[in-house]
Order: C-alpha cells, then structure tokens, then sequence
C-alpha cells in the first residue's frame, strides 16, 4: 500500500510545480487599467483624433502577441493564408480569447471591394467609459481596431483599421463597428490564389 492516498510532499517551495490557475482576467481589474490607460493618454495628447490614435497604438502591440501566442497554442504555429480565413480567425478564435465570445457578426462591405466590418453591439472596451459632451465622437474602440490591426499585419495583412459608432434604432448606446479596409497588395495576393 505504498504511496495510496498520500499527497507528495515538497522539500522546498521551489520544488512545488506551478498551478495554471484561472486564465482570464477579472473585468474589474481590466476596467481599473483600460480606464488608466484612457486617462493617461488623455493627459499626453491635445485632441480627440490623436488619443485615439494612441489607443490604437497600444492595441496594436497587444494584437501582434495575441497572434504569436495564438498561432503557437491553437494552429501548431501555422498562420492563415487566405484573406476569410483571416478574417474568421480575428472574428472568432481572436474575439472569444479577448472577449469571451465570439464577434456578433462580420460583414463585407457594400460599396467597397477591400471593405470588411467586424460588428459589436456592446463592445467590453465602451462599456465602462462615459465619454464628456466635449468629448463627443471619442471612442475607446480604437483599442480594438488596434489590436485587430496587429494581428493583421502579424499575419501578413496589412489593412487600415478604425472603430466607429452605429446608432441602432430604439437603443440608447450604439453598437461599434470595426473597419477593415485591406491594402491593394493583399486584395491582389487573394486574386492570384484564385
């Protein structure tokens, strides 16, 4: 009866092995940093346009990384070739990692051929932020777009990414909407791939 219902005893605490714990982030503790960040970029920049900007800075850098860690734990590091797989990898596998579920829905666009829109009707990012009256077309989307922007160029798709508001009839907050317009080169590629 050796070793039955015993538990293994560790000489030192750099023996014991390392739990993975719980692999998300509490939503409080997000909302304390995300709006820490919002604020701090706030005080560096004289405008709307340029705060945005820098939000998409810094999501970019996390969507470069959120690609390499994907790739690596979901594909066998194998990246996405093809312009929908792409576009289906950041909508749902990025999206679910990110946000818990997948994106509400994913569009081409109408009136352009390089237009794709990733659409969420309450995005984590403009949940917790109230934006001032002077302050009116800010959106905290461009987090996002940024992030969506990394993985992109990671994967070999370089595109212009922005978040906008929709309004959506009856509802008080809009929904955010992430545009993706693809460089020629890639719309190109796509052609030649057939």
């Amino acid at each position: 009866m050796i070793g039955v219902g015993k538990v293994k005893q560790y000489s030192n605490v750099l023996d014991k092995p390392l739990s993975k714990g719980k692999q998300e982030v509490s939503l409080s503790a997000f909302a304390f940093l995300f709006s820490e960040l919002v604020q701090y970029n706030q005080t560096q920049v004289d405008n709307i346009a340029e705060l945005e900007r820098r939000l998409e800075d810094a999501g970019y850098a996390v969507g470069a990384r959120v690609l390499e860690l994907l790739c690596h734990r979901e594909k066998g590091n194998r990246r996405e070739t093809r312009l929908l797989g792409i576009l289906s990898f950041v909508h749902s596998t990025v999206w679910k990692v990110l946000f818990g579920k997948v994106a509400d829905s994913l569009e081409k666009g109408t009136e352009h051929e390089d237009e794709y829109m990733i659409s969420e009707k309450e995005l984590l990012v403009n949940r917790f932020i109230s934006i001032p009256k002077d302050m009116g077309t800010f959106n905290c989307g461009a987090f996002v777009a940024g992030i969506v922007r990394g993985v992109l160029d990671g994967a070999g798709f370089p595109a212009v990414v922005t978040a906008h508001f929709v309004p959506i009839e009856g509802q008080q907050r809009p929904r955010t909407t992430i545009l993706i317009k693809f460089a020629e080169e890639v719309l190109r590629r796509e052609a030649r791939l057939g």
